[in-house]
């Protein structure tokens, strides 16, 4: 089984010791779908790095083509930044918990942010505002329940069991009600591709750790929406019904009772379907409604993957998470073979996200297949669907 280090070991991720899957547990072509969307958000991630908040215009005139050292954040070629490591804590929780832990997931965020675990760097860098609020509150929650159980240390009450979590009542949703912004969509990917099965976990559960740190219903509903669309690429759907414009239509068991928010529906409808691209209004900007409307339409827009993440870099503005987020979708359509070897050549800590992947494949949750820690992950997962009760009657 993968093991990741303790926070406090400060063990960077290129360094954590890589054991995959038996092959006998993984399906070689739903496999290049999982590696492929993890690879490509982080390639996305990668490639926009170095241009982050550049202006559309300094693009134009000198457009990203490739990994390069410097930068926004001085990184080396193929290294990540927030995007990445976010979406990588969320799998590290997935597969370490064999299950949807929500209080588990807001622990490792917090790992990122105080003590950089999971970080290409070995430190929180990139993080955003509605992000690293949501997270100073959290640990405040948890400095109550600390002291309320004598606990004398973090790693204490970061181990609880859900059980104790679950009587202390303590509520894990942190993000704010006006958050709107990008953080969660950009984090995604684990959530549809360990749950791609069984799509109605797949699409509450998107909901539900966009809430984490988010909690303006455009960005759950961008989270419920991205989420199916992933579910269904790793199911085998082609592009052409990833984006008819009668998706959600056609999807609507997937997505129970709560219908999507008028501005997500409308993106779902075909919004993002201009042909003049930035010409016709398409933003890689912060706030989440644009986001996916560009990532989409970088993936509408061209029929290869490295087109598509190309595209959606130099759109400008928040290039990295523009780009991460298309990659998460184009690269489980496309699949992992189908990725540039030049890009994954130069990933940063690429065997460990390939490794992740596989993980997330193997362990993937079916209401047919009972994993070998069945009983925890049937307790996470009952948690999360009184959560879900919950947010259906605040939503």
């Amino acid at each position: 089984m993968l093991q990741f280090p303790s926070p406090y070991d400060k063990t960077l991720p290129e360094k954590i010791k890589i054991v995959r899957p038996s092959p006998d547990s993984l399906d070689s072509t739903i496999a290049n779908r999982c590696i492929g969307s993890l690879i490509g958000l982080a390639i996305g991630d990668a490639l926009g790095a170095g241009v982050e908040f550049c202006s559309r215009e300094d693009l134009v005139k000198k457009p990203v083509e490739d990994m390069k050292t410097g930068g926004t954040w001085n990184l080396k070629a193929g290294q990540w930044t927030d995007d990445t490591s976010m979406s990588l804590c969320l799998a590290s929780s997935l597969i370490t918990q064999k299950g949807f832990n929500l209080y588990d997931q807001m622990v490792r965020y917090k790992w990122w942010y105080k003590h950089g675990f999971l970080s290409s760097t070995g430190r929180c860098f990139d993080i955003g505002n509605a992000t690293r609020m949501s997270l100073k509150e959290f640990q405040r929650r948890q400095n109550v329940l600390k002291k309320d159980r004598q606990l004398r240390v973090d790693l204490e009450v970061d181990q609880l069991p859900l059980e104790v979590i679950k009587k202390q009542k303590f509520d894990v949703f942190c993000g704010s009600p006006g958050s709107a912004g990008n953080g969660a969509l950009m984090r995604l990917a684990p959530v549809p591709l360990f749950f791609y099965q069984v799509p109605t976990l797949a699409v509450e559960y998107s909901g539900q750790n966009a809430r984490l740190t988010h909690g303006n219903v455009r960005a759950v509903d961008a989270c419920r929406y991205y989420g199916a669309l992933i579910a269904a690429v790793v199911r085998g759907e082609s592009k052409e019904q990833l984006l008819n414009d009668k998706f959600y239509d056609d999807h609507k068991s997937w997505f129970g009772t709560k219908p999507l928010d008028a501005s997500i529906m409308e993106v779902a409808s075909g919004s993002y379907k201009q042909s003049k691209g930035y010409d016709d209004g398409i933003r890689g900007a912060g706030f989440v409604v644009q986001s996916l409307r560009a990532a989409l339409w970088a993936f509408w827009s061209t029929d290869t993957f490295e087109d598509g993440v190309i595209n959606a870099v130099n759109l400008g503005s928040d290039t990295d998470t523009t780009a991460a987020i298309y990659g998460q979708l184009a690269g489980a359509y496309y699949g992992y073979s189908s990725i540039p070897e030049k890009w994954i050549k130069k990933l940063y800590a690429r065997d460990l996200i390939v490794c992740m992947a596989e993980w997330l494949q193997a362990l993937s949750y079916s209401k047919n297949v009972e994993t070998a820690s069945s009983q925890e992950a049937s307790a996470t997962q009952m948690e999360s669907k009184d959560e879900l009760e919950r947010f259906d009657d605040t939503h």
